[in-house]
């Protein structure tokens, strides 16, 4: 559960100020173990988280400063960055769980009151799809994976409980950077040989339905000729799927890269963005250089 909530913690972007308190945390440590070696377990942590945190946030710093902005209508397919406004897809609905109210997004946190100290009682996230509209064209945004930035954030506290909340809200200038997938469509890219090769595996599978379907002669074996008759059903069904897919309108999708690529949505400007990441990219540098200075006076003074 710890580990889940951390999760949402980076992906709600506060793994900066996490860190810092984290930091914070090693230091007063050190002051406390009293002993050399204390110190310079507790300053090599310090150096190693931060300079973590120095490449997550150069990586996004530069992936946002160098990627060029798409419209929509023209987006090309793969990796881009997209500007608009939030939008619930029509006949959809979602409402945050603390504040009851219509959004496109949300996450929440759940504490409990234990003397001087709050405790984890719950966490969640939502999952559904939500719209983006930069004028030129709409498209369906699948928040999983995201690492989300809001500046909607909201703290209640009643009966020993406190609870926080953060959303997207429609309406919101979305900033979005991911993979951009079309389903579905004309357009659509189909792999006939994969889907093939799926669907005789699940007809493989089920032995009894493909000896019933395929095994002319009843002798409870599928023979050369049975398993070429086979194929070509399967080949004739997987074209019919694909005619359908093709028929149907094309859905534009922008979801979580491939390959550790930065998949971010947030309620901010870009330029905000920028300047964000690469003042956390400096501020974890510094911390970074810092440490080994501080390991050598250590070294020195022992």
């Amino acid at each position: 559960m710890l580990t889940g909530l951390w999760v949402d913690q980076w992906r709600g972007n506060y793994v900066n100020l996490a860190l810092g308190g984290g930091n914070l945390a090693l230091l007063l440590l050190g002051f406390q173990l009293h002993s050399r070696t204390g110190w310079q377990i507790c300053i090599a942590l310090v150096g190693l988280t931060s300079f973590w945190a120095w490449l997550a946030n150069l990586k996004r710093y530069r992936t946002i400063a160098d990627t060029p902005t798409s419209r929509i209508a023209s987006a090309p397919q793969g990796y881009i960055e997209l500007v608009g406004r939030g939008r619930q897809p029509p006949g959809d609905s979602l409402i945050s769980p603390v504040n009851g109210l219509p959004c496109l997004w949300y996450r929440y946190h759940v504490e409990r009151r234990n003397n001087d100290r709050w405790e984890h009682v719950e966490s969640g996230i939502s999952h559904d799809t939500f719209g983006m509209d930069d004028g030129s064209g709409s498209i369906l945004i699948d928040p999983e994976g995201a690492e989300i930035v809001t500046s909607h954030k909201q703290v209640s506290t009643s009966g020993g409980y406190r609870k926080t909340e953060w959303t997207l809200i429609e309406g919101d200038s979305i900033y979005v950077i991911g993979d951009h997938v079309t389903l579905g469509g004309p357009n659509a890219v189909l792999d006939k040989k994969s889907d093939l090769s799926t669907l005789l595996a699940e007809w493989k599978a089920d032995r009894t339905a493909l000896l019933a379907r395929f095994d002319a002669d009843r002798d409870g074996e599928i023979s050369l000729d049975e398993w070429e008759r086979a194929r070509l059903a399967a080949s004739d069904e997987v074209d019919r799927a694909h005619l359908d897919i093709r028929l149907k309108d094309s859905v534009h999708l922008l979801r979580q890269p491939a390959h550790g690529r930065p998949f971010l949505i947030a309620n901010r400007e870009v330029t905000a963005l920028v300047r964000h990441y690469w003042l956390w990219s400096w501020v974890h540098l510094v911390l970074t250089m810092a440490a080994p200075l501080g390991l050598m006076l250590l070294g020195r003074t022992g």
